[in-house]
């Protein structure tokens, strides 16, 4: 594989919080790729880094060492105009509470990032429609978040991460504030999407069900890298991946030398 071939290089990333004996290390020294078009899925427990990893390359946080490379430029060195650029146009952020600016109907809150960054929204239209149509919310575009439904809302929030054509979306545990029934309706669009389109997107989830929508998972546990699941392409159903998930999780308590 060259590098030319990869989205997203993650490379040796350690970042502590704290300094003396109150140090923590939440990362230690985290390095994979995604590739274009991948939907990469980042599972761990509560505490594990999995988070703080999403923070970095969202360039919320800086790695105290290490470097986030997206295609092949050290957004980890990004400062001012060339980070708000980043931010606005190579990212898209999926977050677990929609984030929503409850002022604004379902349409202005999905272009809000054109309107951000200077963009006129009108050139954007066809695609509003079909992003509108792609997550069936046609029928809330003229609506405010208080009129909308949980997975509304979140279908919402999914369009407006994808309204400016980034490189890569950022999912923060997308479906945490959802039901059963809701989250799989935004898994399934998310998942066509990635299909369709060849969006990639990178999804941390502490859900299985969730998670068995991805093509690869990477499993952190104490700020490293424990292991690493890909669907069985072709032929793998849904259903099998989900259970080779849970078989890991299984052993997520255990330790590296437990997982099969």
């Amino acid at each position: 594989m060259k590098i030319s071939d990869r989205l997203l290089q993650v490379q040796e990333v350690y970042k502590t919080y704290g300094k003396g004996q109150s140090e923590t290390a939440a990362l230690k020294g985290i390095t994979f790729d995604v590739l274009p078009g991948e939907f990469l899925g980042i599972m761990g427990a509560s505490g594990s880094g999995k988070t703080t990893l999403l923070n970095c390359i969202a360039t919320m946080l800086k790695p105290t060492s290490g470097q986030v490379l997206l295609q092949g430029e050290n957004i980890s060195s990004f400062r001012g105009s060339q980070l708000a650029k980043y931010r606005g146009s190579k990212i898209g952020y999926l977050f677990q509470e929609f984030e929503l600016l409850d002022n604004l109907t379902g349409r202005e809150n999905i272009i809000l990032p054109l309107s951000i960054h200077g963009v006129n929204p009108q050139k954007e239209e066809a695609l509003l429609e079909k992003l509108a149509k792609q997550f069936d919310i046609q029928e809330v575009l003229n609506k405010f978040p208080s009129q909308m439904s949980g997975g509304q809302k979140q279908r919402v929030a999914a369009a407006r991460s994808l309204i400016s054509n980034p490189s890569i979306v950022l999912a923060d545990e997308p479906t945490g504030a959802l039901d059963s029934k809701n989250a799989k309706i935004l898994m399934e669009k998310l998942a066509s999407t990635n299909e369709t389109e060849e969006t990639t997107i990178l999804m941390v989830t502490h859900d299985a069900n969730a998670a068995s929508f991805c093509s690869r998972i990477l499993f952190i546990q104490d700020g490293v890298i424990f292991h690493e699941l890909r669907k069985k392409v072709p032929g793998e159903t849904k259903s099998s991946f989900y259970e080779r998930i849970l078989t890991v999780m299984a052993q997520l308590g255990g330790g590296s030398a437990n997982v099969l």
